[in-house]
């Protein structure tokens, strides 16, 4: 196997763009309805916010890092081709769990769509940086 050689800017930069992005979503675009379906309330901070802040960063910079694999591997180069393996990771590997975990919790599909569309501007926002930059 080739060793694989990584621009590590692209993965931290898609790593800050995924935090950005959960933090206007969840407190801007989505504040209201996600903390009806979930039980928070305006104006409190949920216990261990702060950890769980710093925490998605960390866990956004390796999924970057994976992603950058599953980029490179594909041989996506173009921001199109990019947002096409984005979009195929999240199909298989976030929205197709998070629906059944939806099933079986038996949850809102408001909480899905919410939560499941964060994560497919997430990825396919970082499929494309990750491909049209390397």
């Amino acid at each position: 196997m080739h060793h694989l050689h990584f621009n590590h800017w692209p993965i931290l930069v898609a790593a800050i763009v995924q935090w950005v992005l959960g933090a206007l979503w969840y407190s801007l675009f989505f504040a209201k309805p996600w903390m009806a379906l979930t039980g928070h309330k305006k104006g409190e901070r949920p216990k261990g916010a702060v950890v769980a802040m710093i925490s998605s960063f960390f866990g956004g910079l390796i999924l970057c890092f994976v992603l950058a694999h599953v980029v490179m591997w594909s041989g996506a180069t173009t921001w199109c081709w990019g947002a096409l393996v984005g979009f195929i990771c999240w199909l298989g590997f976030v929205a197709t769990p998070l629906f059944f975990e939806k099933l079986y919790e038996q949850r809102p599909l408001k909480l899905f769509a919410i939560n499941a569309g964060y994560w497919l501007v997430a990825l396919v926002s970082s499929g494309v940086l990750l491909a049209a930059w390397h």
